[in-house]
């Protein structure tokens, strides 16, 4: 086997897209380096991006960017160096970040504001696949549906990333969680991580009816719903009067127009539909979200699954499998 040509240091690996589409928009490339950091920039080595469904978005077109375009928002790695005015990082910290557009890269630029300090014990791959997940997690049960002991709610996807951690942080407030999952592995894992009701989207012919059975007729106080289009209207029949619907993202689609008059007929509901950048708006909001998360994992109350971690020249790979909901935890690209 001949040997493998050596990346010189002024250029780096990367995944970029030049139009939208499916998973073969994605292109594995050899870019410049990003070059010395500016005013509040960290230069970071990257460790690993994760892979989340804003990446599919994004390079489907939904969330349009300008092309070219090198993807990924969210990862963790190494300082390398900081520009002026930076105070709170120095060379060789190892950090995360979340909404920096360009982590599919093997070097990037991330703004101070965006990046937090990864604690002592916390592998940066762990590091990686915890904040966009975690901070949802922890906005969706602080600030969207604050759900209470005793009260029961619907967490789609219980075995997805976000459900894996969601999960974990209602069992923490004593609420019983029905969970909906698409086969006999996932399952497993969503009852092993806590989930006290399992439904298999491949088996249940009514999914609401079935939630209604397991709630005594009542339906659920809240459904978290980040699948979308395939689940939306299962999810606002399976509320109890006066139950919310936290919409938090689309896997299966975008949810079509609705008829605001589906609320006032199931029960005087409350429907919301929550971004995380809204909930990080802020500095100082982002670095407690986040210190929460990673303290979770540094004391052990909340466990990362990464359910896949892929070479960044296979991010088509990684994307296909997401797509298709094959994968469980969370998905990883590492240069």
């Amino acid at each position: 086997m001949s040997p493998q040509p050596q990346v010189p240091i002024s250029m780096i690996p990367a995944v970029e897209i030049h139009r939208a589409g499916g998973p073969d928009a994605l292109l594995p490339v050899v870019r410049p380096a990003p070059g010395e950091p500016g005013p509040g920039q960290l230069l970071v080595e990257l460790a690993a991006a994760g892979v989340n469904f804003i990446d599919i978005y994004r390079r489907e077109g939904r969330y349009p960017l300008p092309l070219p375009a090198v993807l990924g928002e969210e990862g963790s790695g190494t300082v390398l160096a900081v520009g002026p005015s930076v105070t709170r990082f120095t060379v060789g910290d190892r950090v995360a970040w979340t909404t920096v557009l360009g982590s599919y890269a093997g070097q990037l630029l991330v703004p101070e504001e965006r990046a937090i300090l990864v604690p002592d014990g916390v592998d940066l791959r762990i590091a990686a696949a915890a904040l966009v997940q975690g901070m949802t997690a922890h906005y969706l049960v602080n600030d969207s549906y604050r759900a209470r002991a005793g009260e029961t709610v619907l967490v789609h996807a219980a075995a997805g990333g976000v459900g894996l951690l969601l999960t974990q942080l209602l069992k923490q407030r004593r609420v019983r969680v029905i969970g909906t999952v698409s086969n006999y592995e996932k399952e497993n894992l969503a009852a092993a991580n806590g989930v006290d009701e399992v439904v298999r989207y491949d088996s249940c012919q009514d999914l609401a009816a079935e939630v209604r059975r397991l709630t005594n007729g009542d339906g659920v106080h809240a459904a978290y719903d980040g699948v979308g289009a395939a689940t939306f209207d299962a999810s606002l029949d399976s509320l109890r009067r006066r139950g919310t619907l936290v919409l938090f993202g689309g896997a299966s689609g975008p949810v079509p127009p609705v008829d605001v008059m589906r609320l006032l007929w199931g029960g005087s509901l409350t429907l919301t539909r929550p971004y995380l950048e809204h909930f990080r708006a802020t500095a100082e909001e982002f670095t407690w979200r986040a210190g929460e998360v990673l303290m979770g994992i540094t004391d052990g109350t909340l466990r990362i699954t990464v359910g896949g971690t892929y070479p960044l020249a296979r991010a088509r790979d990684a994307h296909a499998d997401l797509a298709a909901r094959r994968t469980t935890g969370k998905l990883l690209l590492v240069p």
